[in-house]
């Protein structure tokens, strides 16, 4: 239960125009979309019901979550299976004022079981595009690698990529931390920026201050995901502020994973003063009990954020974004107004 703000922030935290820069587009399945595509494709689950499946989100760590978000992955079969959940996700951020989202979806998980790349594509451009149409909301897609399967993998899945890079923006590194440094693809990453793709990873949820260093240095990114463990080397997080690197933190996520027990412990207020471009997103919203406005009334609760906070946390995204300077800017000032 998210703990009551004051009328004056609930009121702020619903105008904010809000970008997301740390949403998986395969974590806002939500139990009821997996069941209703579990029976449209004869694909057995080991949960009998919705109830049962949500009841099922209660997690130790990242590995926990992981065993049954893949499951859950199963039932994406064709391209309309990924567009319908692309614009479900994009009518739930209209809802939340989002106006621009940079989406991360994991292809292994997808050709593994032998969906293709272009099916995976395919319904997500599809979805990107509607959502542009009929709300205004614009998004760009990540591709990402999955860091507890091999870099020869992850070059195979950076080829079956190469018909559609036109349609992807960056190029990103998840699933299990621990034992999967990002320098174990410093090859592959070098390869995808020559393509063209914009780098991140995740690095510092479950894995140490190192990994967000290391992702830096020897892949080269311009976001670190998560990145909660930098202040565990107070020189990293200095470097981090004097270059605005930015932060996709994601704290509902955090607390349901367990890298922090209660919200209140939760470092994000301190990084904020401390001058680092600190951003909210929902990370897996539909395991993690909140999408992006859940996230900022949370933190604002249980940190005690005030319209000041708020409000340049949703400046640090418009100023991690992809966007064009004019729409930057509008937004910046769109903000500094509320």
């Amino acid at each position: 239960m998210i703990a009551a703000l004051p009328a004056p922030l609930e009121r702020l935290i619903a105008a904010l125009p809000k970008v997301e820069l740390h949403l998986h587009i395969e974590g806002t399945l939500e139990p009821e979309m997996v069941m209703a595509k579990a029976a449209h494709h004869g694909v057995d689950l080991r949960w009998g019901s919705v109830e049962a499946l949500r009841g099922a989100y209660q997690f130790a760590d990242l590995q926990s979550f992981l065993d049954i978000y893949y499951a859950g992955c199963d039932v994406l079969r064709d391209e309309q299976d990924f567009y319908d959940l692309a614009i479900a996700y994009f009518e739930r951020a209209h809802a939340d004022r989002v106006v621009h989202a940079e989406i991360f979806f994991d292809p292994q998980t997808h050709t593994a079981r032998g969906v293709a790349m272009g099916t995976v594509i395919d319904g997500l451009v599809r979805a990107q595009r509607d959502a542009e149409a009929r709300w205004g909301l614009t998004s760009k897609l990540i591709m990402c690698f999955l860091r507890h399967l091999s870099e020869d993998d992850a070059f195979a899945t950076l080829d079956l990529a190469r018909p559609y890079l036109h349609h992807l923006a960056g190029v990103g590194l998840d699933s299990g931390e621990r034992g999967n440094p990002p320098a174990k693809f410093e090859r592959v990453f070098t390869a995808a920026r020559a393509m063209g793709l914009t780098p991140v990873a995740h690095a510092g949820e479950e894995g140490p201050a190192a990994y967000i260093r290391e992702a830096l240095d020897r892949l080269a990114v311009v976001r670190i995901d998560h990145g909660v463990r930098c202040d565990e080397d107070p020189a990293l997080v200095d470097e981090l502020a004097a270059r605005r690197v930015p932060l996709t933190v994601c704290p509902l996520s955090n607390l349901k994973l367990c890298v922090v027990k209660d919200l209140a412990d939760h470092n994000l207020g301190r990084l904020l003063a401390a001058g680092l471009c600190v951003t909210i997103n929902s990370d897996d919203p539909a395991y993690f009990g909140g999408y992006i406005a859940d996230n900022y009334r949370a933190t604002a609760a249980a940190l005690g954020l005030d319209a000041a906070a708020l409000k340049q946390l949703a400046q640090n995204a418009v100023e991690a974004a992809w966007l064009p300077l004019t729409r930057r800017v509008q937004l910046l000032s769109e903000i500094d107004a509320l």
